[in-house]
């Protein structure tokens, strides 16, 4: 296995630079630079050289011992001025040493998970702690990522080992008078499972936190859509006019209220297409936005918005106005009538769909897994056949390992650790 190397602190100039290598030459390379392996886990001060002798810098260097480290190898970090001439000089001293490379992006962390020194559904907590924009999306990053759904699995894998082994016993000692058929204890241990299981899947979603609690504005054209969009994320990101069909296509702008991510969509007004073929395009965009907003706020005629979205009353403050009867809120983007209460109620609404602050989130992989799960568990219960109970078991105990990384494909992997920086 080749040595890796990468800059791990911010890109130059910097006060600081942090350049990690990991691998069984670490001690080589120590050696190279700095004319000693200094004691394990302590700042050791000492000048950086390469091949010709010519020192290129004047810095701290840190040992990690293998299996004791961060990627379960030998570790070392270089600790020097963070300006791009030194920078560069270090890692080409590095790249002089036999066996020595540039790392890829998450190689780092994928050498802890082939090491053992984290999980997959901890690797995947640490990308989204590398993306987190908002404090919960931190939080619940941390959460994931500190191994709290690991630990959740490896609890409900011994448990899931417990009931196979009752059922191994049954089938390998039925003829034996001191051993019966299957409880209801066993029954009821294995409905408990399942019920942690559903609970789990019940929980918001991690690409809700990720990518932003969605709202669409929809309405038909010069509803004042765009003009609410801008006041909405404090932008000026939406074209505004009198005329009919300015906005063509769809527009996201991703902004933090209260702490909390929202993507806010506005889109082409709806209306009966006409022959402008691009207008037409932007009307079934807008659509499609429509069915895949968590919430639409409806400017358009009372009762004609898609089911579950919020009738808004909107440019109030102009005459002849759309009015509503039964609207949940009356606003005016040019005024700033009502724009108050309706953040705040946006606010509302997306906090009780995110994560709960600290509790971890689960991405579409993870469910599926657990879906896998559950659906073994539901059809062990469902019958009496003690060996169909058994494969049930078994494939609900795959899917946990899947969970967690003990079994996984390469195709996987390298979505996963292809969201990492190089140097991480």
């Amino acid at each position: 296995m080749e040595t890796i190397f990468a800059l791990s602190s911010g890109t130059p100039p910097a006060g600081i630079g942090v350049i990690r290598l990991t691998g069984p030459q670490v001690r080589l390379a120590l050696q190279a630079l700095t004319g000693s392996v200094p004691k394990p886990r302590h700042a050791t001060r000492a000048k950086f050289r390469n091949v010709s002798n010519d020192v290129l810098d004047d810095g701290l260097v840190l040992f990690f011992a293998g299996p004791h480290s961060v990627t379960g190898e030998d570790l070392a970090e270089f600790h020097c001025h963070g300006g791009r001439a030194v920078i560069t000089a270090v890692e080409k001293a590095l790249a002089e040493i036999d066996g020595c490379r540039s790392a890829q992006a998450g190689e780092f962390t994928r050498r802890a998970f082939a090491n053992g020194r984290i999980d997959l559904s901890e690797a995947e907590g640490l990308a989204d702690l590398l993306s987190a924009e908002t404090e919960l999306q931190r939080r619940s990053a941390m959460e994931m990522a500190s191994g709290s759904l690991s630990r959740k699995v490896d609890d409900w894998r011994e448990r899931l080992l417990l009931l196979s082994a009752q059922v191994e016993a049954v089938l390998d000692f039925d003829d034996e008078d001191d051993v019966g058929g299957l409880s209801q204890r066993f029954s009821d241990s294995l409905s408990s499972l399942a019920q942690d299981v559903t609970d789990a899947l019940s929980a918001p979603h991690a690409e809700t936190l990720r990518e932003g609690y969605r709202v669409a504005l929809a309405g038909p054209p010069n509803a004042g859509k765009s003009t609410l969009f801008n006041a909405l994320t404090e932008t000026e990101a939406a074209i505004t006019a009198k005329i009919a069909g300015t906005t063509r296509d769809v527009l996201t702008q991703s902004v933090a209220l209260a702490g909390i991510p929202f993507t806010f969509v506005d889109m082409a007004g709806l209306r009966e297409a006409g022959e402008d073929e691009i207008e037409a395009i932007g009307i079934e965009r807008a659509g499609a936005e429509i069915a895949r907003a968590d919430l639409v706020l409806w400017l358009g005629t009372e009762g004609e918005g898609p089911p579950g979205s919020w009738e808004v009353e909107a440019q109030c403050d102009r005459a002849g106005h759309v009015r509503k009867c039964e609207y949940k809120h009356r606003v005016s983007a040019v005024t700033g009538q009502g724009l108050a209460e309706l953040r705040t109620a946006l606010i509302d609404q997306a906090r009780g769909a995110m994560p709960k602050p600290g509790s971890a989130a689960l991405n579409m992989r993870q469910r599926a897994r657990l879906e896998e799960a559950l659906v073994a568990l539901q059809q062990s219960t469902d019958t009496p056949d003690p060996l169909l109970i058994a494969e049930n078991l078994r494939v609900a105990r795959l899917a946990f390992d899947a969970l967690t990384g003990q079994t996984s494909t390469e195709d996987v992997l390298d979505a996963l650790f292809g969201r990492f920086c190089i140097g991480k």
